[in-house]
C-alpha cells in the first residue's frame, strides 16, 4: 500500500477538515456559564472510563479544567483568553459506567491575570466524586 501525503488528502476537493475538540469528544454538556459560576454535565460512557469501568480521574480533571475555562471566558474581555496553568484534584468516590456527573465551578479569586476556581463534581445522588482546583492565566489574544 502506498503512503499518501496528508496535505494532499486535507486539500482534496470536498474534504473539509473539522477538528473535534476535547469537550465534544468526551460528551461534555455545558449547562450554564455566568460571572463567577459555571456548570456542566457528563455521562459516564466507555470513552471516559478507565479499564475497570469507572470514570477516569483524568476525565474528571479534563472536565474541571474545561469548565473553569468556560467560567473564565465569561469574565474575559473580547481580546483576552484563559489558559489553564494548574489543575489538581482529590478523587473521593468512583462512578461506574452508565452514571452521570455534574460539575459546578465557583470562582475563588480573580485578579487581572489569574482566576482561581474550585470545581466540585458530584454523582446523580449528590455524592462528591472529585474536588478540583484550577488556576487560569489570562492572556491577551494575539492578532491573527
Amino acid at each position: 500500500m502506498q503512503k499518501q501525503d496528508n496535505a494532499t488528502l486535507d486539500n482534496a476537493p470536498g474534504n473539509k477538515h473539522h477538528p473535534v475538540y476535547l469537550h465534544e469528544m468526551m460528551g461534555m454538556e455545558l449547562l450554564c456559564a455566568e460571572p463567577g459560576m459555571a456548570k456542566a454535565r457528563l455521562d459516564v460512557q466507555e470513552k471516559v472510563c478507565q479499564p475497570f469501568g469507572f470514570l477516569s480521574g483524568g476525565a474528571s480533571l479534563a472536565l474541571a479544567e474545561t469548565l473553569a475555562g468556560c467560567g473564565s471566558l465569561v469574565l474575559c474581555t473580547p481580546n483576552e483568553l484563559p489558559f489553564g496553568i494548574q489543575v489538581s484534584a482529590n478523587h473521593i468516590h468512583a462512578v461506574p459506567l452508565g452514571g452521570r456527573v455534574t460539575a459546578t465551578a465557583s470562582l475563588l479569586q480573580k485578579s487581572r491575570h489569574l482566576h482561581v476556581w474550585n470545581v466540585d463534581i458530584v454523582d446523580e445522588e449528590g455524592r462528591l466524586v472529585s474536588s478540583c482546583r484550577v488556576t487560569n492565566c489570562i492572556k491577551e489574544r494575539k492578532p491573527s
